[in-house]
């Protein structure tokens, strides 16, 4: 009888093992997506696109379209959203800067810029594997679905941009700023001397 429980824990012990492995070698690769950021948005901007073939070609699954539509929404505000929210919390740590004489603290996300595309491209997986079942294709009229996703958009986005525009700061970057370095001064380059 001492067996029993050996036999059990041996035969678990490979199929974790194999779990464990299939998990590290996915964090591998998604670790090496990290530094390659226009890659890792075309990639998900090719899933969106069969997502969304994928929903106008079976016409329905419009109820997945529109709980994904405010998860993203959700994201988004995660993503445009400092860390320290100035309105609501005192921290010791880096604030925004409210006056133009405050000293230079770096805008910190919420979200920062890989988690917010993990979880969208991970969000439009899973909502593309869900129209795959029937269960998820509740009949809605989507375009009621559609118009209310729009106001809550807009209504979210103007709340978001006052925020941003009452405590000063612009949460999007375009990379490292590059400077052309010094013109060469002189008349020499467009006189002849005949």
């Amino acid at each position: 009888m001492e067996g029993v429980g050996g036999d059990s824990a041996s035969a678990a012990s490979p199929v974790s093992q194999w779990g464990n492995d299939v998990w590290r070698m996915y964090q591998y690769y998604l670790d090496k997506t990290t530094p390659h950021a226009v890659y890792r948005w075309i990639g998900t901007l090719v899933v969106v696109i069969i997502y969304c073939l994928r929903v106008y070609y079976v016409q329905g699954f419009y109820i997945i379209s529109y709980g994904l539509g405010i998860y993203l929404l959700n994201l988004l505000i995660g993503f445009l959203s400092p860390l320290v929210d100035p309105e609501l919390e005192v921290s010791d740590g880096p604030l925004l800067p409210t006056k133009g004489s405050d000293e230079f603290k770096p805008f910190i996300r919420r979200l920062p810029e890989f988690k917010f595309w993990y979880s969208m491209t991970k969000a439009f997986c899973i909502a593309f594997v869900m129209t795959f079942f029937s269960v998820f294709d509740v009949p809605v009229f989507w375009p009621i679905l559609l118009c209310y996703w729009i106001v809550l958009f807009v209504l979210t986005m103007r709340r978001q941009i006052a925020h941003m525009i009452k405590y000063k700061y612009v949460p999007l970057n375009m990379g490292k700023q590059k400077y052309g370095g010094k013109k060469p001064s002189g008349s020499s380059s467009g006189s002849r001397g005949d």
